[in-house]
């Protein structure tokens, strides 16, 4: 793959390589019309195609949370065009790495020496590379490691990337400007998290400790003493992607195994930990070869406060979605509902939400649920369809919900989109054996 030399780092730099893209998009659209002009049939295919295209390639060199956007849309499979999903999924670990010579400036930047006098091997050319960070294989006292070295300036440019795109994401998901800071700063906070990697450590020990006793689950140790705010060197794991795993797995026995172990791995998380592994793309797990589960990537960890949890997961339960007045209370507490809302908002937004939920807690009304089931997930592509097209919904205050959901709903869709691609079946409640 060829390799970058430079990443731009400030804010002019950045925002000229957004726009230049953007004109680009512009000129998609224009071809577009004229198409459309000429032969009426014509579909948005090639749009999203190119747009597709145009979009990732202007991310890529550009690193940082631009292009972590670009990831966590790709998860979105229900939501964005199919191209934008196969285009923005190269993101999880598939973008343009640095050159040898700008790894080892990098490295010498970060840690004061050349990385080959502290490792009794290195190699300067990476064999993964995604948003923030790049790894490269090492070696030391007969082990095999992995060291992750973080895109100069990803840091710097997070606040001035986010207000680049914030105007973007306003008017996709129809969140009016006036009281949406909060959204964003939960947004800022935790990409200013991933860039920690002296927390991605702490936080990747703390949960493959408190995890450990889970069947199938695997984890990788981390070495302190060659790690830093960003540098992380962590034992080298053996085995495949998630994806690359699910594209040529026929045993439904095995998919059920590692489905089991990340169904049991974010469930305990959820409910005894209280804060979980919120980034389920899959680039951050891997399956050895004895088909046990290795997550490799814990920058970003969401806890999840006792006023968000109690309410959210006393939706999950059928009686209390169907009992009216259980219900609202609880989308009061969740932020959908507000005091000021008149009563046309409050009827829309409950059987919104209604019809929603009913759908999405399906997994957890029963004892075992079959992820491979196209059924339920062309249902959940039918109503995000179906609420994408609704224009009384865009004459609606978007700004709806807790700040918290952002990253636990990420989670869940993760999740369930993970376990489709396994074609999974799990046991709901497997989990509660591991208390």
């Amino acid at each position: 793959m060829k390799t970058i030399d430079a990443i731009p780092t400030n804010k002019i730099q950045r925002a000229s390589k957004l726009v230049s893209t953007g004109v680009k998009v512009g000129g998609n659209y224009l071809k577009y019309y004229g198409e459309k002009l000429i032969n009426p049939e014509t579909t948005k295919d090639k749009l999203n195609e190119e747009n597709a295209e145009d979009i990732y390639n202007g991310l890529k060199n550009l690193k940082g949370s631009a292009l972590k956007v670009a990831q966590m849309l790709s998860m979105e499979k229900n939501i964005m065009p199919q191209a934008y999903v196969e285009k923005f999924s190269l993101a999880q670990f598939q973008v343009p790495p640095l050159s040898a010579p700008l790894v080892r400036k990098v490295f010498t930047s970060y840690f004061g020496d050349v990385p080959e006098s502290l490792y009794d091997s290195f190699d300067a050319n990476s064999v993964a590379a995604a948003s923030i960070g790049q790894v490269h294989r090492a070696t030391k006292d007969g082990k095999q490691l992995a060291v992750k070295i973080q895109y100069p300036g990803v840091a710097d440019s997070i606040s001035s990337d986010l207000a680049l795109v914030k105007p973007i994401a306003l008017r996709m998901f129809n969140i009016k400007a006036k009281d949406s800071e909060k959204y964003f700063k939960e947004i800022e906070g935790k990409l200013l998290e991933e860039t920690n990697y002296i927390l991605e450590v702490q936080q990747g020990k703390e949960i493959a400790i408190a995890c450990s006793h889970i069947p199938n689950l695997k984890f990788p140790d981390y070495y302190e003493s060659l790690s830093g705010p960003r540098i992380i060197t962590m034992d080298w794991m053996r085995g495949k992607h998630l994806s690359e795993f699910t594209k040529t797995n026929t045993n439904h026995q095995v998919a059920n195994t590692i489905g089991q172990a990340l169904w049991d791995f974010y469930m305990f998380q959820m409910h005894q930990l209280r804060r979980v592994h919120a980034d389920p793309h899959p680039g951050n797990f891997m399956v050895d070869d004895s088909h046990a589960l290795i997550a490799i990537d814990f920058g970003c960890v969401k806890a999840v406060p006792n006023e968000f949890y109690e309410p959210y997961f006393e939706l999950a339960k059928p009686e209390n979605i169907n009992d009216p007045e259980v219900f609202l209370e609880k989308m009061y507490a969740l932020e959908i509902l507000k005091s000021g809302d008149s009563p046309e908002e409050i009827k829309f937004f409950a059987e919104l939400f209604h019809e929603m939920l009913s759908l999405f807690t399906k997994p957890f009304h029963n004892k075992t649920f079959d992820f491979s089931d196209t059924v339920f997930f062309g249902k959940i592509a039918a109503l995000s369809d179906k609420y994408s097209k609704n224009t009384e919904l865009r004459k609606m205050d978007g700004n709806r919900g807790s700040k918290h959901f952002l990253y636990i709903n990420r989670t869940f869709f993760g999740l369930y989109n993970l376990l489709h691609d396994l074609g999974a079946t799990v046991e709901i409640d497997a989990y509660k054996a591991y208390k």
